[in-house]
C-alpha cells in the first residue's frame, strides 16, 4: 500500500465543518473518531450505488466492492480509484494501522487492513464508518 501526501482540495475551518456536520459526523470525520460497531446505517445494507464522503460528497466506494466482513462496520475491498483516498500510518491507541482519509477534504473515514484472508480480489478490507459516508442509490 502506498501512502499519499497530496493536499486536500476542500478546506474549511473547524467552525465551518461544525456548521454543516452533526456532532457525530464531526467527531468521526474531523476528529478521527469511530462509531460504535453494528450501529451504522450501512453495516448491512445491500443497496446498489456509490458511497460518497459525507463531508464533501466526493465519490469514494462503489456498492459492488462492499462485502460482508462481520466486523461491525461497512467493508469494501477497494475504493473507486486509488486517488479517492489517502492512506496514513496511524500509531494511535497502541496499535499500528493504516488510516483511510478522503483525498478531497482530508476527512477520516476509517482504516484499511491487509492479509486477513477474506475472499476478495485485493485481500484488503477498507473498514469505514457509516457516519462518514452517504449512499447515492443507483437509478
Amino acid at each position: 500500500m502506498e501512502h499519499e501526501t497530496r493536499q486536500p482540495e476542500v478546506r474549511k475551518t473547524d467552525e465551518e465543518w461544525r456548521a454543516i456536520l452533526s456532532p457525530a459526523e464531526f467527531h468521526v470525520l474531523r476528529q478521527a473518531g469511530t462509531e460504535a460497531p453494528w450501529t451504522g446505517e450501512y453495516v448491512s445494507t445491500k443497496a446498489k450505488g456509490v458511497y460518497r464522503c459525507r463531508a464533501c460528497a466526493a465519490e469514494l466506494f462503489a456498492s459492488d466492492t462492499k462485502f460482508e466482513s462481520h466486523c461491525g462496520w461497512p467493508s469494501y475491498w477497494s475504493p473507486l480509484a486509488e486517488d479517492r483516498v489517502r492512506l496514513i500510518e496511524d500509531k494511535s491507541l497502541g496499535m499500528q494501522r493504516i488510516e483511510v482519509r478522503c483525498a478531497a477534504c482530508d476527512s477520516h473515514l476509517g482504516h484499511v487492513f491487509e492479509g486477513e484472508g477474506y475472499p476478495t480480489p485485493t485481500d484488503l478490507r477498507y473498514c469505514i464508518n457509516s457516519v462518514s459516508l452517504r449512499l447515492e442509490p443507483a437509478e
